[in-house]
């Protein structure tokens, strides 16, 4: 019976020159790059130090250590599960309106005394712009904790209709047990959410977040802590990944696995909980958003400006390292020299770089891994495509891939079906008619996340939206496929691309509830005849 702020999405700054978020940003940044934190693994109060230590490195200057991280051994998972668990019972009974209140005033500690903190250690961690970084770590982030909760409040006053002399009611209860969640590097916001929005929900959590976010993830940790969470409800165990992940699937505790990363690693997770289902105290609930190969589709009638522009802004923000990311586009032939021109004339002016340098519009991709495999896609392109833009590539001192776009004349081409995860824009200049080409959108790539129609032709608009209605679970009308935000454009999307549970909604809470209906009778019968039985 309680009414939450209502929410409205967080303001994005500028960071222009001369301002003082500017000012105050580059203060932090050099502090940050001023100090090689040490991140524990995190088990109830306790910090353990497992010796096992990995470096976290600045992308784009990766002889720079942020941090270092232990890494989680098997004991040390297990003892965050201990420590989840005993949480649990304090936490379930914790009422809805105190757990509010702690991620309420986490938004407001995120936004005002941490936020150039906060989006400092995203920029050097994670490789992100200024801007990029602000919309990220700062405003989704604040966005997810703030919306979240009314979303949960919209939930909890959900409630059935009762009969005279009753009263039914929806009882929002946690999942029986622990939420793991597996977060990846290229949004602090997710990395973030995906433990917390079920710990919001009354759950605990063990947090295995990708190595190369630690030093950010490590920030949401400490500011949390102020924020007023209790200990054993949030649980970190850094490292590589399947060695924490074995010990999370073997708990007969696991009620939940929340996964942003790759397709192949939410197979494995999910294999693994099916093969171990007879152990389990209750079904584990696997929520998960993975790859893509998102798409734009242009019509004749398409604003030549506008789509330059989206393909520009939507293949080449953050290196092309979005989930979301234009990666796969299809333009009309006798269209496509405009086009193309315009790209390589905007890309003339992009300068990829140190992050710190606000001059550039991008950085370094995450790491090493990341590196070599775009650039095998570029060499590819080489060999059997034409490149049209950038093509090079260099890791001496960070892992810089330049902007690439490819020209290919087969629509089925690897570059067209396989995610990249890197600036790599692949263009087929098409001459089928549109109900050919809304054919090969849909069955080129087996992913469904985002993808964008261009035309101006409001019948060709429809015919999109209706052909490629499983082809992306956020579609966009002359628009860049990426920049979903929270309450607005609900996240996620289905085929390969994961379970679909919107991020950013209230579908996404339900999940991370078990509802239990409770009937009280008021006045309850006292003799088991039914009229019908009188003679």
């Amino acid at each position: 019976m309680v009414k939450i702020p209502t929410p409205v999405n967080e303001p994005v700054h500028g960071y222009a020159p001369g301002s003082t978020e500017r000012a105050e940003l580059v203060e932090a940044l050099g502090a940050i790059r001023g100090e090689t934190v040490e991140i524990p693994i995190v088990a109830g109060a306790e910090e353990i130090r497992s010796g096992d230590l990995v470096d976290v490195v600045e992308p784009h200057r990766h002889a720079s250590v942020l941090a270092r991280a232990h890494q989680a051994k098997p004991a040390h998972v297990q003892s965050a599960i201990d420590a989840a668990m005993a949480a649990a019972p304090a936490w379930a009974a914790t009422s809805f309106e105190d757990r509010a209140a702690i991620f309420l005033r986490a938004a407001e500690l995120l936004t005002t005394k941490h936020r150039r903190h906060v989006s400092a250690t995203c920029m050097l961690g994670q490789g992100k712009t200024a801007h990029q970084s602000e919309i990220d770590s700062i405003c989704e982030l604040a966005d997810f904790w703030r919306f979240n909760v009314a979303f949960t409040e919209q939930l909890i006053h959900e409630q059935p209709i009762s009969s005279r002399g009753l009263w039914n009611r929806i009882d929002y209860r946690p999942l029986e047990g622990f939420v793991f969640a597996v977060t990846p590097f290229n949004f602090l916001a997710i990395a973030a959410n995906l433990p917390t929005a079920p710990i919001l929900a009354g759950n605990v959590c063990v947090w295995k977040p990708a190595t190369t976010s630690l030093r950010g993830c490590w920030a949401i940790v400490e500011l949390l802590r102020e924020a007023g969470l209790p200990p054993g409800v949030l649980n970190m165990v850094p490292g590589a990944g399947p060695e924490q992940g074995q010990v999370a699937l073997d708990s007969e505790h696991l009620a939940a696995i929340h996964f942003t990363g790759s397709t192949p690693t939410f197979k494995a997770l999910w294999r693994g909980v099916a093969e171990r289902l007879d152990r389990y105290r209750t079904y584990p609930r696997l929520v998960g958003e993975t790859g893509g190969k998102d798409f734009i589709v242009a019509h004749e009638s398409a604003d030549v400006a506008a789509l330059i522009t989206a393909m520009t802004r939507g293949g080449f923000e953050y290196q092309g390292q979005k989930c979301s990311a234009a990666s796969r586009v299809y333009v009309p032939r006798a269209m496509w020299n405009a086009v193309r021109d315009g790209v390589v004339a905007d890309l003339e002016t992009i300068r990829f770089g140190d992050v710190t340098d606000f001059s550039n519009f991008g950085g370094a991709v995450i790491d090493e891994r990341a590196f070599d495999k775009i650039a095998g896609y570029v060499d590819l392109a080489k060999a059997t495509a034409k490149i049209v833009a950038g093509g090079t590539y260099d890791k001496s001192e960070g892992y810089f891939v330049q902007p690439t776009v490819v020209e290919v004349d087969d629509p089925k081409h690897r570059l067209m079906q396989e995610e990249i995860f890197g600036p790599v824009l692949t263009v087929y200049p098409y001459d089928e008619s549109w109900a050919d080409v809304l054919e090969l959108v849909d069955t080129t790539s087996p992913y469904g996340l985002t993808g964008a129609v261009f035309a101006n032709d409001r019948v060709a608009v429809r015919q999109a939206q209706d052909r490629l209605r499983q082809s992306a679970g956020n579609f966009y009308i002359n628009d860049k496929p990426t920049g979903a935000v929270v309450g607005q454009q609900p996240f996620g999307g289905a085929r390969q691309s994961g379970t679909n549970d919107k991020a950013g909604f209230h579908y996404n809470m339900l999940r991370w509830m078990s509802p239990r209906s409770i009937k009280e009778t008021f006045s309850p019968p006292t003799d088991y005849r039914y009229p019908f039985l009188d003679r």
